[in-house]
Order: structure tokens, then sequence, then C-alpha cells
């Protein structure tokens, strides 16, 4: 607040100081400039100018008139600036007549005075008033950008919380079930499973406050998971990984290529009476980090496509992995990323997200 009022009396003196060196300018040019009424009489505009104007100010706040103005309070402000303008003349008016800071030969009436600085002064306070209103106006319109700004980042965040609030359980409740049928079956096994999921929570909630996390670590996830899914469906899965090793340091949002992996055990490889393969593969490709995940399996309907969705639709039951990784490449990457996915001639379902690279990555 203090820094504002300094702000603003700096505007206020250089802005009356410099109508006061104009005045000077012009009477070097068109008057005499040995006049030893001109600087006296120059001053006392420039003071009683200081004091209209900040008056005015006065009253715009008190008056609640600043930007925005409803329509019932135009005329309030239309007549307090009248208001002004009528003081600030016939202040300089009178405050010349009493300091008689006049030529006696040419003396004109104090009314007559009045007049003539009524049509030639008082355009000062209508300057005045017309840049502090566009001052305002601009300060307005930069502090609601601000607002928006910042309001689309909460909304981002809170989208971004609220997919991984339906991330984390959908995946515990799965690797939950893979244990329990290991409980009675196979209990050393079971002690096995039961450490690899822990090391998968303690992972999750480490990186839970991370918006990226490399791709070695979001594997070793995806690594876990499927040892506990090779656990529950043994011989009717099989893993490849096909990982060049100069994309393990990529950035990736956590926990997304595992709940990929995820969909495709739930919606693929389950529903298959003689189970299938999980192939994962990460690429760098004409300057983009490429995941493919690749399941057997069959699409129910012919694909989805980032560029299809603005923003992301839902998955159209495919599983809230789909709709989960649509939306979360569209919050963080914008048109940056991309992804889609669909059924390929060899029998198997095919998701590709492109990422820009870590040294392109620009958030939008």
């Amino acid at each position: 607040m203090r820094k504002r009022n300094t702000l603003y009396w700096f505007c206020q003196v250089a802005g009356w100081t410099f109508y006061g060196l104009t005045l000077v300018f012009f009477a070097f040019i068109f008057n005499n400039p040995n006049n030893e009424l001109l600087f006296p009489r120059i001053a006392v505009t420039i003071l009683v100018g200081l004091l209209s104007t900040h008056l005015l100010r006065e009253l715009l706040i008190r008056f609640h008139l600043r930007p925005p103005i409803v329509s019932k309070n135009w005329w309030k402000l239309v007549a307090t600036i009248l208001g002004v303008i009528l003081l600030f003349n016939l202040a300089n008016s009178t405050a010349v007549e009493w300091l008689g800071l006049f030529d006696p030969a040419t003396k004109v009436s104090v009314n007559t005075r009045f007049v003539f600085n009524l049509l030639f002064d008082s355009p000062l306070i209508i300057v005045w008033a017309s840049i502090y209103f566009i001052w305002h106006y601009i300060e307005l319109a930069s502090q609601n950008e601000i607002q928006r700004i910042r309001l689309q980042t909460l909304v981002k965040e809170l989208e971004l919380k609220t997919i991984k609030s339906h991330i984390n359980p959908h995946f515990i409740f799965n690797a939950l079930n893979s244990i329990r049928a290991l409980v009675d079956e196979n209990p050393s096994r079971a002690r096995t499973a039961i450490t690899e999921l822990s090391n998968i929570l303690r992972s999750s909630m480490q990186m839970e406050k991370a918006e990226t996390i490399t791709l070695e670590k979001e594997l070793d996830i995806v690594k876990d998971y499927l040892a506990l899914e090779q656990i529950r469906f043994e011989d009717r899965l099989s893993v490849e990984y096909e990982i060049d090793e100069d994309t393990l340091d990529q950035p990736v949002p956590p926990m997304m290529l595992q709940t990929l992996v995820e969909n495709a055990i739930k919606h693929g490889i389950s529903k298959e009476k003689f189970g299938g393969l999980i192939r994962i593969v990460s690429d760098n490709r004409e300057g983009k980090h490429v995941l493919i995940i690749e399941n057997t399996g069959r699409l129910a309907n012919q694909g989805i496509s980032s560029a299809q969705v603005n923003p992301p639709a839902t998955a159209n039951g495919q599983g809230f992995g789909i709709e989960s990784t649509l939306h979360r490449l569209q919050l963080m990457y914008g048109n940056k990323a991309s992804f889609h996915i669909k059924n390929t001639e060899d029998g198997l379902v095919r998701a590709v997200i492109c990422l820009p690279l870590i040294n392109a990555l620009v958030l939008r």
C-alpha cells in the first residue's frame, strides 16, 4: 500500500510539473519570458491542480467510483468530475485575485477569469481522470488475468490429484485380489507377493507429490505389478520389455504406465482363455519419447486418439486407464503430447504415448 501511494504521488507531482514546464516552454516562444507574474501563476496552477486532482481521487475512492463502474454510478462519476472541474477553476481564479498575480493594466474580473480558466484549464482534469481510469482498468485486467491463470492452475492441480486418487485404490484392489488367491494355495508365494505389493505402495506414496518421475522408477513399479499378476496368471501371462537405455532418465507422469498395463491385464489378458502377451517398448523416435504397450486382446471399438478429444472424453468402456491417460496428458502437456490406442492386424491392442523429450520439455 505504501509503495502504491509513493507511486501515486510521484505521478501526481511529475504530471503537474510537466504541465508547468510546458507552459514555460510556450511562454518563451509566444510571450515575454521576463514577465515576473509568469512563474508565480504557473506555481499556483500546479498547486491548485495537485490539490484538486487529489480531492477527485479521494472522492472516487469514497463513493466507490473506481473501475469497474456499474451503470447506476455513471451519473455520480460525471457529477463528481464536473464538480471538481468547477472547484479547480474557481480556486485558481480566486487565488490569482487574492495574491494579486495580475497586471493592473490588463486586469479582468474574477468572473471573466473564471470563464477563461473553465474553457482552457478544464481539459486538465478530464485528462487526469482519463489517465486515472485507464491505469485502473489496465491494473484490473492484469489482476483478472493473474486470477484466471491461478484458477486454471488450481483446477489442473485438483484434477491431477483426483486422477491420482482414482489410480491408487484401483491398483490396490486388483493387487489384493491377486494375493488373496494365493493365501491358501501357496503361502510362500503369497508372502513374496505381499513384499512386492509393499514395495509398490511405498514407491507410490513417495511419488505422490511428484508430477513426473523417471521412466526407470516407473518401470520398477510396473515390473513389481506384473510379477504379482504373473503369480495369478502363471503360464498364461508372458511379458516382454524392449527398453532403450537412453530413455530411462526421461520424465513420465507417475503411475501412468502402470495404469495402462493394469488396463491391458483387466480388459485384455484376463478375458483370453489362454492368456496372452504384454509387451512394453520405450524408444526415441523423431524427437519424441515413445512408449508402447501391446497386449493380447481386442478393443470393443475402433480405437481412441487424443486428437479426438478436447477436452478428453470417456474411454467408452475401455477402462479408467485410458481415460486417466487422456486427461493427464491434456492437463500436463497440452498438444505437445499424444495418445492413441487401436487394434493391430496381428491380434494385439497397441497403446502409444508420445511425450516431448526432456531437452524439449515445455509444460503448457
